[in-house]
């Protein structure tokens, strides 16, 4: 095969940033995809419907002209958060889930949850009106191992909550291990996950064999080989359970070059062409259109799209762009650590 031809997709895990880095990075998801899910952790984070407001007008600020792009805007959960806020951006359609840090595991994740419990009433209300939860699953006590904090946090919280909460449909984003994998195919209804394509390609070595690469750095940390095969496994099997949510998380080099480098991978330029030779190595193309463009739709309740991207693949490997450039400085580019022969070479609305 040469050419693909798929229903136009989605993201479900988008971090666009502000400002300079919107701005530089914002056109790389409007170009391949139709509709993303975007992340709530900002500085200061969105917090209430008002703020969501503002964050979705300076998104469609930074748009390219005539791109029919949407942001699916998500509020941060605080213990704090009002449930009647949360409720009325969601029946208004102004905001589609609220995102779950806890307080500590990640990128601008410091005014998050550090007990449960006192968010317990905007989950409840969530649970009443159906929109979904969004969770980061690590837990942040310093005496778990950082490889094991997605298998304690199953065990600790998101298996507790879905007994407490049966009704709440919960999202488990970015999961990183076979345990993850294992969880979620355990659960009939109300849980879904998100796979990355960096988790698909590269295992923890990628990160530390050979001297330490900052720009595979990414929380959830990327695993052991038998994760990595446990998630490809998962992707390409065609469970609607699983989609595809980027977590493209782009950062100043000057920001991941450093004596402590900040978590994230930005791979907006290149995750379609990178998922195409996934699929493809694992004999899936057929089902690269559902993990994309059907399942996440789907679990959220939206729609499908109705346009399509093309895909063409080619004998020589592809270049991809090394960094994009944005008015504070550069971001790098996920580069994936096989060859990859797909390119997206059209789209349409």
């Amino acid at each position: 095969m040469t050419t693909l031809t798929i229903r136009k997709p989605d993201d479900w895990h988008l971090h666009l940033r502000d400002g300079a880095v919107l701005q530089a990075v914002l056109p790389h998801t409007a170009a391949h995809f139709a509709r993303a899910i975007v992340m709530p952790n900002l500085v200061p984070p969105v917090v209430t419907v008002a703020d969501a407001l503002a964050y979705r007008g300076r998104i469609a600020a930074a748009l390219p002209a005539g791109s029919g792009f949407t942001p699916l805007m998500t509020l941060y959960l605080t213990e704090a958060t009002d449930p009647a806020d949360v409720a009325a951006g969601f029946a208004d359609g102004t905001v589609t889930a609220v995102k779950l840090y806890p307080a500590g595991a990640t990128t601008n994740s410091d005014s998050g949850v550090r007990d449960i419990d006192r968010a317990m009433p905007v989950l409840e209300r969530m649970a009443q009106i159906g929109m979904p939860l969004l969770v980061h699953g690590e837990v942040v006590d310093p005496a778990v191992d950082i490889f094991d904090r997605e298998a304690v946090f199953i065990e600790r919280v998101l298996a507790p909550l879905r007994d407490r909460l049966p009704e709440l449909r919960i999202v488990m984003e970015h999961v990183t291990t076979a345990d993850g994998v294992a969880y979620v195919r355990s659960q009939e209804t109300g849980l879904a996950a998100t796979l990355t394509p960096h988790h698909l390609m590269i295992n923890r070595n990628a990160i530390l064999a050979g001297g330490i690469r900052p720009h595979y750095y990414c929380l959830p940390v990327a695993k052991r080989e038998t994760h990595r095969l446990a998630l490809r496994d998962a992707a390409t099997s065609g469970d609607r359970r699983f989609f595809l949510g980027t977590d493209s998380a782009p950062h100043l080099d000057r920001l991941k070059e450093t004596a402590c480098g900040c978590a994230g991978i930005f791979n907006a330029p290149n995750t379609l062409a990178c998922l195409a030779q996934v699929f493809e190595d694992d004999g899936a193309l057929d089902r690269l259109e559902a993990f994309v463009a059907e399942n996440g739709p789907a679990f959220y309740r939206l729609p499908r799209n109705e346009g399509h991207v093309r895909l063409q693949r080619s004998e020589a490997p592809v270049d991809f762009p090394v960094a994009v450039d944005t008015a504070d400085g550069p971001v790098t580019v996920f580069q994936p650590p096989a060859p990859v022969h797909w390119r997206v070479v059209a789209a349409s609305a």
